[in-house]
């Protein structure tokens, strides 16, 4: 077996949305059929994936019925045992209706705002009969054009009213399920409020269970932000907030394209990797590995197997590059921590005591400010690695 051939042991999932794509752009019409989920998941299962994920919508279409629901979810159900998949996790979608033209828990109407809680009420009870154990919130309606339609206090204060209202609801009902926040700077609004997980960790905190609150990054929207990903994803990590994590690709300025994983920049699809596998030595993360991506329009429906197949070998490579790299003595030694067992104790936790030491040491800026650090070399070296010449 190819090593870098995916297994149900990577974690990896893709969304029914994301595989089900059709290839429509505002452009142009659909150049590929829709698929049904049922035959998502068979295909999903033999390229070697883990879990299959959803919007409510994605299954029972928008208005069916609850005879039609419940005939829906029970073939759905007989297709993940059939073939061996499960629903790590599961949303709402809470942007494609008219009815959210304005907003959905932000909306100025209550009668809306009362409506996108009744539908993610819904959605959650959907999710948990699935088995989802993480639900993902992604406002991408919550924003404006016109800045002047409502205060922004006023918006993120009514997203912090429904955000306390579902955690309610998910603990009076007894779910294990806990809450991840996805962030977005623009599109489809011309701004979106939390427009980065770090407007999402600091809403987080101001929520009345925040313990059950963390984040899910996207690739592309860090990126269309002009911001560094994995600096995103490692203080989320950090926090103990990375509950989801959605990887694509992205080129820098463009529209939200969702491309296949590790098709641009592949040096912060590398370090990405190694941060979230853990192999410089640090925690590694442990939940799902999500491809929130699609084909290009080119592509027929073989093309759509040949993209989710690329998106999980490319980030096996990418691991065993970053084991490889870690594993480097001449890494190891350009990378390894200074220790100074008299200063770094005066550095934490303050005390008078440690002040007045550490006003006393001998520290030269000139010689510091001297010595070369050698991250030229090591930057090649991580090149060299990913280009597989050493």
């Amino acid at each position: 077996m190819d090593p870098f051939d995916p297994t149900p042991d990577d974690r990896f999932t893709f969304g029914l949305w994301t595989v089900g794509n059709t290839g429509r752009d505002p452009f142009g019409e659909a150049v590929r059929a829709p698929l049904a989920p049922t035959t998502i998941v068979q295909r999903l299962s033999e390229c070697g994936a883990w879990g299959v994920n959803l919007h409510d919508n994605d299954l029972v279409p928008f208005g069916a019925s609850a005879a039609q629901r419940d005939a829906i979810v029970r073939e759905f159900k007989a297709a993940l045992e059939e073939h061996g998949l499960c629903v790590p996790m599961a949303t709402t979608n809470l942007f494609s209706h008219p009815v959210f033209k304005d907003g959905a828990f932000s909306s100025n109407d209550p009668k809306v705002r009362a409506f996108a809680l009744r539908k993610t009420m819904d959605a959650i009870d959907l999710g948990v009969e699935l088995g989802a154990k993480t639900y993902v919130f992604w406002g991408g309606r919550e924003g404006s054009e016109a800045d002047a339609c409502r205060d922004p206090r006023t918006a993120v204060a009514r997203m912090r009213d429904a955000l306390d209202y579902l955690c309610e609801y998910v603990v009076d009902q007894g779910y294990d399920l806990k809450f991840a926040l996805e962030a977005k700077p623009n599109e489809p609004r011309g701004d979106i409020y939390l427009a980065t997980t770090g407007h999402m960790l600091a809403f987080i905190a101001t929520l009345a269970r925040p313990q059950m609150v963390g984040v899910n990054p996207e690739v592309a929207h860090e990126n269309m932000a002009g911001l560094s990903f994995v600096h995103g994803v490692a203080q989320a990590m950090e926090a103990g907030k990375l509950f989801h994590i959605d990887l694509n690709a992205q080129k820098i300025g463009r529209y939200d394209q969702d491309l296949r994983f590790g098709s641009e920049d592949v040096r912060q699809a590398f370090l990405l990797v190694r941060l979230l596998e853990g192999t410089s030595g640090t925690e590694r993360y442990s939940g799902p590995r999500h491809f929130d991506a699609h084909a290009y329009r080119t592509e027929d429906d073989e093309g759509v197997w040949d993209f989710a197949r690329g998106c999980m070998r490319t980030y096996k490579i990418l691991k065993a590059r970053a084991q490889a790299f870690d594993a480097d003595p001449a890494v190891r030694e350009l990378i390894a921590e200074q220790r100074d067992a008299v200063l770094e104790p005066l550095c934490k936790g303050y005390s008078r005591e440690k002040a007045a030491k550490l006003r006393a040491a001998a520290l030269d800026p000139a010689q510091l400010a001297a010595r070369g650090l050698r991250y030229e070399r090591l930057d090649q070296l991580m090149m060299e690695h990913l280009l597989g010449v050493r």
